[in-house]
């Protein structure tokens, strides 16, 4: 997609978007075959749901539907949340994964650097504090990382993860 195509849908779509109390995340218009697909990125801290999202996604079909953005050739419209695998690239990414485990790339001079799987328990301007699970019956250890220290970060799927309602409990 074009710089000056994205900038637009980004510039129309982005208001909708925030007047429901969500970030847009990402915008991507690919080629599938002679259809086109533009697919809208959202979240929030709350999360999302599907009602939620419907409805948004029928609120930026009318507003396209308004505009000449997408010109006359036919697409398809998917509104949907980044998904668990998402890279962590922006601090309320890493807000939004405080109690969740992650991997984490490392930065280094020279080399890939270091791998690290922790949980993040607390996010500053800064970057963030972890605790990195021990190994072999041994205790968890408590770790800081800086942002300018990460390279690359995702969330770890976890099936038998605790929910919070679940600790609260």
């Amino acid at each position: 997609m074009s710089t000056t195509q994205s900038d637009r849908l980004r510039g129309l779509l982005e208001p909708l978007v925030t007047a429901k109390g969500l970030d847009l995340e990402d915008i991507e218009l690919s080629k599938a075959g002679r259809r086109r697909m533009l697919r809208i990125v959202v979240d929030s801290d709350e999360g999302l749901d599907l009602d939620l999202c419907a409805e948004l996604s029928r609120e930026i079909s009318d507003k396209l539907d308004e505009t000449d953005v997408m010109g006359e050739d036919e697409y398809q419209l998917e509104v949907s949340s980044p998904g668990a695998d998402r890279p962590l690239t922006e601090r309320r990414h890493y807000v939004r994964a405080i109690g969740r485990l992650v991997k984490f790339q490392l930065s280094a001079e020279g080399d890939k650097g270091e791998e690290l799987i922790a949980r993040i328990l607390d996010v500053d301007d800064e970057g963030m504090d972890l605790e990195v699970p021990g190994v072999k019956g041994r205790k968890a250890t408590a770790r800081r990382i800086a942002f300018t220290d990460i390279a690359k970060a995702r969330v770890e799927i976890e099936f038998n993860r605790k929910d919070k309602k679940e600790e609260e409990a």
